[in-house]
């Protein structure tokens, strides 16, 4: 009796079966980004489910952790992402589009608050509650310690170590130089430094 050899079914490699579900992906977003710049409700419904999280994320902790805040703008970037999606040419990857146009959303409210609310209590006064504030609770994690820094450097240290921006786009961006950047960047990362170390004494 002859054998019959078994069948030998060539498996797909893994790496090829996650590129190929990585285009279908990309090729339904960008659908979805067509069908939302004509107007379509739905697709851009459909997008805001997608990345509802990563921009509220962003946004969360350049405003400091202030959940009701970086709801509220969360909101407005996305207003403003459907406003401006008929003009998207897809440069740009749309998830980067729209992280970058949320920190906007979210660098402008700190700006227009540094002229009113910070000035007001001047950033000795907001160093001093941060630090006294940690040393009541020692149990305090990293994202809360960054959102007690005082606003320009908690943006400065969110955007350079979080977010990879350069000094020269913060500078632009926040309306300050490239040294004031870099300066508040050192002086976050000092807070930061000083407030751990008291967790250890």
């Amino acid at each position: 009796m002859t054998a019959i050899a078994p069948r030998v079914v060539a498996m797909p490699h893994r790496q090829d079966s996650v590129a190929e579900t990585a285009a279908v992906a990309e090729s339904a977003e960008r659908e979805l980004i067509r069908d939302a710049a004509r107007g379509s409700q739905s697709a851009f419904e459909a997008l805001y489910r997608r990345h509802h999280r990563r921009v509220f994320g962003v946004i969360w902790r350049l405003v400091g952790g202030i959940e009701a805040r970086a709801e509220e703008l969360t909101q407005d970037a996305f207003v403003r992402a459907w406003q401006a999606l008929p003009g998207f040419r897809g440069d740009s990857a749309f998830s980067t589009w729209l992280h970058r146009l949320a920190v906007n959303t979210a660098l402008m409210d700190i700006r227009s608050r540094a002229r009113g609310e910070a000035r007001e209590e001047g950033d000795e006064a907001l160093d001093g509650r941060a630090g006294s504030e940690f040393k009541e609770d020692l149990g305090v994690d990293l994202e809360r310690l960054v959102a007690r820094l005082p606003p320009r450097a908690r943006a400065v240290l969110v955007l350079y170590d979080v977010e990879g921006w350069k000094h020269e786009e913060i500078a632009a961006e926040l309306g300050m130089a490239v040294g004031s950047s870099k300066a508040q960047l050192h002086r976050a990362r000092g807070l930061l430094r000083e407030w751990l170390g008291g967790t250890n004494q």
